[in-house]
């Protein structure tokens, strides 16, 4: 293959075996993906022109060698689903001159390996990074600062299913461009930040032509690239995995799903209109779920499950009419469950608000109990209720009156024997007194 001429090679899904050859100088697009490659990357590619890689789906193994930062030109690389491991080497010192300050990728995708060590120092070289993707690796340690200034062109960052950890950065949200982060099932702690309403990228909605304009990068567009690029992209979202192919340009997708993140869900993501998912699910988020969360009127699923919230489901939410996902379980919500326009039409909706004891009103079988409003001008349940309350009372007393003489009588036998002998002597007095009464009437009857 390396005394080949061409420039454009296309040999994916395919059975072909064995190691990567060393590739032909003039070589500027290289597409071996679907294959049955194996053994490490080469330290020398042989094609320093080359412009887009894709080895995806082989069982290409070692580490990633520094060799990567020669391929000037390089701007599309996908080495997802195969076996790589280690950490990923800086370019050497000699690499770093002033001719390799900035390294021209474009798409990144290291997802589906063995990956491991810190957040890779060399994407500080990568100024025009847009799509970036590592997830399904076991990187770790904390996200890095210089991630706002160093890739302010990013506007695709998928870390799902690795082991970083701590807060999410502020200089994070400096990424104006981003409009599809996913952090998912990783160890982020703290409160998600309310410069989250930065990400522009997320807050405005754009037509088709401005999307173009959003990826190009440099002098020359990217936009092709993308769309070729993302034919090996899956997403997560509305609860399943889906495969994109170019449409991927326009997903807008905030994932924080199963971390430690806790506090109140800060009423700026109500801001965040461009939003097709949001998925905060399996976190530690307690409080009120934002009142102005009906604004997000672009989002398709809308997953907060598994967290601590409480209050009530705010009336809002019937306003989504392009919701057709929605997961409020198991949390501490309550109240009369919000009815009308999308909310009507979800599947299984029981499972929705399943987990939350306090919620009633359909579709639940639990009643809300609810007073029934005054008649204006008549106060006859009031009245009622007061005479209910009355003898109530007076019952209440007659007992707890009756209970406190039984008990002195039953520990006081002094006071026992004088009530029992007063009584003998009322009787009496009042036996005698009839008596004469009766005879003296009887007397003036028959007299």
């Amino acid at each position: 293959m390396e005394f080949m001429r061409a420039e454009v090679m296309d040999f994916s899904s395919n059975q072909l075996g064995g190691p990567i050859p060393k590739l032909p100088i003039t070589l500027i697009d290289l597409d071996l993906s679907r294959n049955n490659l194996v053994g490490p990357l080469p330290l020398d590619f042989g094609a320093p022109g080359l412009e887009k890689l894709f080895l995806y789906n082989n069982m290409i193994s070692g580490a990633i060698p520094s060799s990567l930062c020669k391929l000037r030109s390089l701007r599309s690389l996908d080495l997802s689903r195969n076996n790589l491991n280690g950490s990923i080497a800086d370019c050497p010192v000699n690499e770093s001159s002033s001719n390799m300050t900035d390294l021209s990728i474009v798409n990144l995708s290291f997802r589906n390996n063995n990956l491991s060590g810190e957040f890779p120092s060399l994407l500080q070289k990568c100024p025009r990074l847009i799509f970036l993707d590592l997830g399904h690796n076991q990187f770790s340690g904390a996200l890095p600062a210089w991630i706002g200034e160093k890739l302010s062109s990013l506007s695709f960052l998928r870390l799902r299913s690795n082991m970083f950890y701590g807060h999410i950065p502020d200089e994070l949200t400096e990424l104006v461009n981003l409009q599809y982060l996913d952090l998912g099932y990783n160890n982020i702690s703290g409160s998600i930040p309310r410069s989250i309403i930065n990400c522009t990228g997320m807050t405005q909605t754009r037509d088709n032509d401005d999307l173009g304009d959003a990826f190009t990068s440099g002098v020359y567009s990217a936009g092709s690239d993308l769309v070729d690029y993302t034919e090996n992209f899956t997403v997560l979202t509305k609860g399943q995995e889906r495969l994109y192919t170019g449409e991927i340009i326009y997903m807008v997708n905030l994932d924080l799903s199963c971390n430690n993140l806790m506090g109140e869900i800060p009423g700026e993501i109500s801001a965040l209109v461009a939003l097709k998912s949001l998925n905060l699910s399996w976190n530690n988020f307690n409080g009120n779920i934002p009142e102005n969360i009906g604004a997000l009127m672009q989002v398709e699923s809308l997953d907060l499950s598994h967290n601590d919230l409480s209050g009530e489901i705010p009336s809002s939410l019937s306003a989504l009419t392009s919701l057709s996902r929605l997961n409020l379980s198991y949390n501490n919500l309550g109240g009369k469950i919000p009815t009308g326009n999308q909310l009507q039409t979800l599947e299984d909706p029981a499972y929705i608000y399943i987990g939350n004891p306090g919620l009633c009103g359909p579709p639940l079988s639990v009643n809300c109990s609810s007073q029934p409003e005054p008649i204006p001008g008549e106060n006859h349940g009031d009245a009622s209720d007061d005479l209910v309350s009355l003898f109530l009372a007076m019952g209440s007393g007659y007992v707890m009156g009756l209970w406190l003489v039984f008990c002195t009588f039953l520990f006081k036998r002094r006071w026992r024997v004088s009530w029992y002998l007063l009584c003998d002597s009322l009787y009496d007095w009042v036996y005698v007194h009839v008596a004469i009464t009766w005879s003296s009437l009887r007397g003036k009857i028959n007299g």
